[in-house]
């Protein structure tokens, strides 16, 4: 078995398909979006492995549109008992969160495909959480996260928060697309969008999430995806304007089709994740 140490966890390097690990003949040597630093030599794909990335899909598929709708489960484990906690301090937060743990609720967002990178084939259990983003405000985001926060300081889960979703959020007309598919951030969709990005960028990176949140009123300008419910949520889970866990860049900032991305990962400081205690 070929692995690597990433960040302490160890990862397989080998390609997944079908749901097994396969090598290859060939490898490319990974580097770091940070410095450029090598961190593994990762299995590189050929004809061979193509062929049967595509057939394995093809296959499962003939099983899969067998199967009714209200029989296709979950392919990993959730945690239930996190959700339900999690919605048990609903009222004292002052929100409204409902916990669902039906094994055959459908899958709609594409968040989900990070479960293969992040826990598959480590025992880890997932809790999705949906917000809402067309009625939802600032201080309804808030006591979401407060929520869940709670909740897992009751628990005793060791919790990795994963806020899932762009900065600024616009996309080019269609017409225009094809000619703004790089990913320069030259082509994000406005100079305006570019700037309130990476000022949001600095201010995480500063561990300063007191004026991230107390400046979404003029974030919104620029259309945050979601009204940034992802980040507010999981920085009030940290402890709202009271959290100083600085950012780390995991990826360069880059343009999608006009929106701006960035992976930045926040470590908790050695006094706790809260500047109060």
């Amino acid at each position: 078995m070929s692995t690597a140490k990433v960040a302490g966890v160890e990862v397989d390097t080998r390609h997944w398909i079908g749901g097994r690990r396969i090598g290859s003949e060939r490898t490319f040597t990974d580097v770091s979006p940070v410095d450029e630093s090598p961190i593994a030599e990762i299995a590189r794909g050929t004809e061979v492995e193509v062929d049967a990335a595509v057939s394995a899909p093809r296959e499962a598929f003939r099983t899969w549109a067998a199967t009714p709708p209200d029989q296709r489960a979950y392919d990993w484990r959730g945690d239930p008992e996190l959700a339900h906690a999690t919605a048990a301090l609903a009222d004292k937060h002052g929100t409204w969160i409902t916990a669902i743990d039906d094994p055959y609720l459908p899958l709609h967002y594409g968040t989900v495909n990070l479960w293969s990178y992040l826990g598959r084939g480590l025992g880890k259990r997932w809790v999705s959480v949906s917000n809402t983003a067309e009625t939802g405000d600032t201080e309804d985001f808030l006591r979401a996260g407060r929520a869940i926060g709670e909740a897992i300081a009751q628990s005793d889960r060791r919790v990795l928060l994963l806020a899932s979703g762009a900065m600024s959020h616009t996309f080019w007309p269609l017409r225009e697309l094809r000619a703004h598919e790089a990913s320069d951030p030259a082509h994000i969709r406005t100079e305006q969008a570019r700037a309130a990005d990476a000022d949001r960028i600095a201010w995480l990176e500063a561990g300063d999430h007191a004026r991230v949140i107390d400046t979404r009123p003029d974030f919104l300008g620029v259309r945050p995806e979601a009204k940034f419910a992802h980040y507010l949520m999981m920085v009030a889970a940290l402890g709202g304007r009271s959290a100083c866990a600085p950012g780390r860049a995991f990826s360069k900032y880059e343009n999608s089709v006009g929106t701006g991305q960035m992976h930045i990962w926040f470590d908790r400081p050695a006094a706790g994740w809260r500047t109060d205690g």
